[in-house]
């Protein structure tokens, strides 16, 4: 499975802050054996997101991750720039996650992080902690490969009528 990592975070990169929540998120991927073939960290800026997200559907890559931007502060864009890339919602992985979240904190209501599909690319918000993401990866972690074999058969079946 080839993978995509975004951070989102205005201070990481301005240079400002330390990147924790990416490298997280790349260990767990690779910990799947996953292929990391792309590694990004932009500000909170919407249209910086929305690009990068659609640079890897552009790539075939199979899924997303971002980490980052999730919350309820004023520059939290994340989900509105997925859900602007995104061609069909999949909120079971977000539902799944903030129940978990649920679990370890009251403020995992506040999570407005959603999933979905883009061509045959699965992207799923992730919280911007590296703690929030050894508590949530695991939640999705048992679906992700029947998810992205899901999505990518549905594509080839589609691919294959439109030659008819």
């Amino acid at each position: 499975m080839r993978c995509a990592i975004l951070t989102v975070s205005t201070s990481v990169a301005a240079g400002a802050g330390k990147d924790l929540s990416g490298p997280a998120l790349a260990d767990a991927v690779r910990a799947l054996g996953a292929e990391i073939v792309a590694q990004g960290v932009v500000a909170d800026d919407r249209s910086a997101i929305e690009a990068w997200l659609r640079e890897q559907v552009a790539a075939d890559v199979e899924l997303a991750l971002t980490t980052g931007g999730t919350g309820l502060t004023p520059d939290d864009v994340t989900p509105e720039a997925t859900r602007a890339v995104i061609e069909r919602d999949v909120p079971g992985l977000a539902e799944a996650m903030r129940a978990a979240s649920l679990e370890h904190t009251p403020m995992a209501m506040l999570s407005r992080a959603v999933a979905g599909a883009a061509g045959g690319t699965l992207i799923i918000n992730f919280p911007g902690s590296p703690r929030a993401i050894a508590q949530l990866f695991g939640v999705v972690e048992p679906v992700l490969g029947h998810a992205v074999a899901t999505l990518r058969r549905r594509d080839a079946r589609r691919g294959e009528h439109d030659h008819h």
